[in-house]
Parts: C-alpha cells; structure tokens; sequence
C-alpha cells in the first residue's frame, strides 16, 4: 500500500471534527495579524480552519486526497480563506521565503526541515507538536525513525529564536501533563538565513 493509500484509508475512518494541535490553539496569541500561512501534512485541516479564522491566509497540503477534499469542502461551507491542495510534500517542499506562519502537527520528515527554515518570511514563526520517543502511552507511530529523540527540536530548529518549548518526558507524575509529544514554536530573524542542524 503506497502512503497516498494508507493516509486515504485513514481519513475515511475519521469521524468527527478533529481538534487543532494544541501547541497552535494555546499560542493563538502569537500569530501576526495578518499574512499567508501553511498547514504542513493538514490532513482534515482543523489547524487550516484555526488559522484562517485568526484572519490568516492559508494554504494547506497533504498527500491524502480524501482529506483535502474534506477540508476544501468544510472551508467552503464556513466560507474561510483555506486553499487546500493535495501535494507531496517529501517531493515537493515549500519554496523560500513564502510564509509567515507554518504549522506541523503529528508529522515528520526530517530531510525538509530546512527547506521549511527557509520558506518563512522574517520574523516568521514555525508552530510544530509531534510525538517523541519517550512515551507513556501506545500513541502514535510505532517506529521510532518517526519519533523524536529527546530535545530534537531544538537541534532541527537550532537556526531559529526559541519562542516556546515543551517536552515532559518521563518527570514527575506521567498520568498528568503534556506526554509522549514535544512542541515548538521558534521565529525566523530578520537577516537570519536560520540554517539548523538536520540529521536524517
């Protein structure tokens, strides 16, 4: 089964609104006013639907056409501005100096990480929140090529200003808490080619 097929089946199963990442709906507070934003991997696109009511333009990708469709038709019905593509995005990055906001949730592909780098505007923010190693539950991707390793944001993102940054491991009380993700919201400066360090 190629991986346009898997993501298919998956989105037909979903039921139900899906919520927004949480590191994008608790940091609403830090998107700029205005500006062109990308949901990176959106499948049904419910950090699309955020961001474009936060008065944002929004493209949103995805290798799932069955998703797209979906959020094409929800932005439609709520007549939002969210222009919903099906692109693989492994093959096809986004181009430089393109956006003022990218939001990944729940994927990773660490090869285009600095293409993502490179495709926000100055002072552009990049949101991110997926699952790590270090976990207390079954969530998730099972192989850990899929998962990150402890802090690796940080080192993937070194290139750009650390805005907000969340990973509770294994401390304390792991019924409680944020678990078995990381997130991340790091900004671009101005004149900063925000060139990090990317292992594959």
């Amino acid at each position: 089964m190629s991986s346009k097929e898997k993501w298919n089946a998956r989105y037909r199963a979903a039921a139900g609104d899906l919520k927004a990442s949480q590191v994008l709906n608790e940091n609403l507070h830090l998107l700029p006013a205005n500006g062109r934003a990308l949901d990176l991997a959106c499948g049904l696109g419910a950090n699309a639907m955020l961001l474009a009511q936060q008065g944002l333009e929004v493209d949103a990708w995805d290798i799932a056409d069955v998703a797209v469709a979906a959020l094409q038709a929800a932005a439609f019905k709520r007549q939002l501005p969210v222009h919903a593509v099906v692109r693989d995005i492994e093959a096809q990055p986004p181009e430089p100096d393109t956006f003022a906001v990218i939001v990944v949730s729940h994927f990773l592909a660490r090869d285009i990480i600095p293409s993502l780098i490179q495709a926000l505007k100055p002072d552009g923010l990049i949101y991110y929140q997926t699952f790590t190693q270090q976990r207390v539950s079954d969530r998730g991707p099972q192989g850990a090529q899929y998962r990150l390793a402890d802090q690796e944001l940080l080192q993937l993102f070194s290139g750009l200003q650390v805005v907000f940054y969340r990973e509770e491991g294994h401390i304390g009380d792991v019924q409680q808490g944020f678990r078995d993700e990381a997130m991340f919201i790091g900004k671009k400066l101005v004149g900063s080619t925000g060139e990090g360090h990317c292992e594959s």
